[in-house]
């Protein structure tokens, strides 16, 4: 049973870290929790600050009963174990069992429809959320959109996120198992899903970047399903790439061969063939952010009939504003700031102008870009 509010689960990874560290600056007492004590222990030893930190570590085995037990008597479980498609329904079911706050990092839309369906009323009843896609490649980008959807008579979404850096090892696994879902892959147009083409790449250019870049429908992104039964929107596509255009062009060629070479055989097989791949691509831990070095714009560009309007968010260092997202969210939730249960986005369930505030206190945000 937890004897602290929070529950970091898959703590030695590179996100793991970084939301410990995050919840360390909200002086949030947490437990770092893996299947392996020793890694974690080792990981947690590496986070800056830590000493002042009030944390315990805790290993535990990656299944229902064993997380259940754990996450009893805490209030969030902020989950980075993935790929979600393969580990993460087990977590849920342990947070709706043990009847805590629910959320992740992760982007992969099956996964989150699944749940959804499974276990959304469950957590509503029990007035918990239960929130994926809390980091940066979706927050930031989700705080943009619902900037945009406060001018009146917008309907229609375009929605980029554009990063300069390195995908984690976890987030390069996340990319290609996300091969196994591209028929789910989904962006609203009229109101209704449409799936993206498989093995295609997209020109994009981001404001205050002349230079084309090579982006990926990335498994379809979380905006769509958050807002597909938003009466205000009826249309909404989103994109997402890093400015290593090598990179971008070796998924879209490494989804090409998944779909000519790898569909046909048995789901296993797949995930191997995919885990193997994603190794020689990212085989380990990258290094520490580099504000200099990593930085993202999220756009969104939003009309209506005859209204526009537009949000640019730039920001540094993503993977600490995903540790950030996840620290403010749970700070808010232990605070009792929360407008919605059940399957929600950070946005809908605190507010889009108080996670941009959390992100522009700790400097990762400046001012908004609005048009």
């Amino acid at each position: 049973m937890a004897k602290k509010p929070v529950v970091v689960y898959g703590a030695s990874g590179y996100t793991g870290r970084l939301v410990c560290e995050a919840l360390r600056n909200y002086q949030l007492p947490f437990i770092a929790a893996g299947r392996d004590a020793a890694r974690v222990r080792a990981a947690m030893q590496g986070v800056p600050g830590i000493e002042t930190a009030d944390y315990e570590v805790v290993e535990v085995a990656h299944d229902v009963d064993a997380l259940a037990a754990l996450f009893s008597g805490a209030q969030v479980v902020c989950n980075t174990v993935g790929p979600f498609l393969y580990y993460g329904e087990t977590v849920v079911a342990a947070c709706a069992r043990a009847r805590v706050h629910y959320t992740d990092t992760t982007g992969e839309i099956r996964f989150m429809d699944e749940v959804r369906k499974a276990y959304g009323e469950i957590f509503a009843a029990a007035g918990k959320v239960l929130t994926p896609s809390a980091a940066y490649m979706y927050t930031p980008l989700e705080i943009a959109a619902h900037t945009v959807l406060e001018t009146p008579g917008i309907d229609t979404l375009d929605a980029i996120c554009v990063a300069t850096g390195t995908p984690t090892y976890g987030s390069t696994q996340s990319i290609f198992s996300m091969f196994q879902t591209a028929d789910t892959a989904f962006y609203l147009a009229g109101g209704q899903r449409v799936i993206w083409p498989p093995a295609k790449g997209y020109e994009i250019c981001a404001p205050g970047m002349p230079v084309c870049e090579l982006a990926h429908p990335w498994g379809g992104g979380s905006l769509p399903l958050f807002l597909e039964n938003d009466p205000r929107v009826r249309n909404c596509r989103q994109l997402a790439c890093f400015t290593n255009r090598t990179l971008m062009e070796q998924v879209v060629a490494l989804q090409t061969m998944y779909e000519t070479e790898l569909k046909s055989l048995p789901e296993r097989e797949q995930q191997l063939k995919l885990k193997a791949i994603g190794e020689q691509i990212q085989p380990g831990m990258p290094p520490r952010e580099n504000a200099l070095v990593h930085r993202c714009v999220d756009h969104v560009a939003g009309r209506g009939g005859n209204r526009t309007a537009s949000c640019t968010i730039r920001s540094f260092n993503p993977y600490q504003v995903t540790g950030a997202v996840q620290a403010a969210y749970a700070n808010f939730l232990i605070g009792g700031l929360q407008r919605s249960a059940g399957f929600c986005s950070v946005c809908q369930a605190v507010g889009h102008r108080e996670m941009l505030g959390q992100l522009q206190n700790f400097g990762y945000i400046a001012d908004i870009t609005t048009a």
